[in-house]
């Protein structure tokens, strides 16, 4: 019998002040998936979140129930029941020679990378349990229906692609849908998560309202929460940098086993602007 990998699928800023093209992703494979939504569910139950978790809502008086919840989250990401992956460009990295029918498409081609590479499906053969069958759950995307058939034909063309047809890994549009996070836990830690680390990125911690020489409280409480976040983060891997992709200690096959990782995409043909670098 096929393993079925579960992916749920999200993007965040496309023109940040220094970082861009923010996607992420969590994987769960389906035998862990009722078990780790249960322990999500009960946890926002307990913390009488009824409604959705959204890194937009987080505020002074929800800052210690969404550290709660993603502790929880941690806690599965730290025991191998879910991978989550974070994605994005950094802006002094500006690439050349693209036409204008690839900069029109550009969303739907880097999600298509995000999805071949981000979670190093072709490495998943490590686990050695035969046929693997990837089910995606995308966050609602904003673009046509025609656009978003084609995507779907070019992720479901991954089942030729010789790395993914070593590992077993299969795609098929019939299992790729558009999903609503209201109804999905997982994409909401996924949120909460990968707006976080947008929002770190790009130094809007720093930001105060106008006129006013002190941020505001709401700007504080994402701190703390980014904060918390990161700690989780750097108890699976020491001195993790959020800016940078997470390297492999040598061995590829850590694209696939490590439980969380970061993936800073840099075009393969680029100039660098130093006047777009954080300061």
């Amino acid at each position: 019998m096929a393993t079925e990998f579960v992916i749920y699928t999200d993007e965040s800023v496309k023109d940040g002040a220094y970082f861009s093209n923010f996607y992420g992703g969590v994987l769960v494979r389906s035998r862990d998936l009722l078990g780790v939504s249960g322990r999500l569910a009960a946890c926002k139950a307990e913390q009488n979140l009824h409604g959705e978790l959204k890194w937009t809502k987080v505020t002074e008086n929800y800052l210690d129930k969404y550290k709660t919840v993603m502790d929880v989250f941690f806690d599965v990401i730290a025991a191998d029941l879910a991978k989550v992956r974070i994605m994005f460009t950094n802006n002094t990295y500006v690439p050349q020679g693209l036409t204008s029918e690839q900069r029109q498409s550009e969303y739907h081609r880097l999600y298509y990378q995000f999805i071949k590479h981000g979670f190093g499906l072709a490495f998943s053969n490590t686990e050695h349990d035969g046929p693997k069958r990837v089910r995606l759950n995308m966050d609602q995307m904003p673009t046509s229906r025609e656009e978003t058939a084609k995507f779907k034909a070019f992720i479901e063309a991954l089942s030729r692609n010789p790395e993914m047809r070593r590992a077993d890994v299969n795609f098929d549009r019939r299992q790729i849908a558009e999903v609503d996070s209201k109804d999905h836990d997982l994409l909401q830690c996924l949120d909460v998560v990968l707006g976080a680390i947008t929002f770190r990125l790009n130094n809007q911690h720093l930001i105060k309202p106008e006129g006013q020489r002190k941020r505001g409280k709401r700007t504080i409480a994402k701190e703390m929460l980014y904060k918390h976040i990161c700690g989780r983060v750097r108890l699976i891997y020491t001195n993790f940098n959020i800016g940078e992709s997470t390297g492999t200690q040598g061995d590829f096959a850590n694209r696939w086993r490590h439980p969380y990782r970061h993936w800073k995409l840099v075009p393969r043909n680029h100039d660098r602007d130093m006047s777009r670098r954080k300061p």
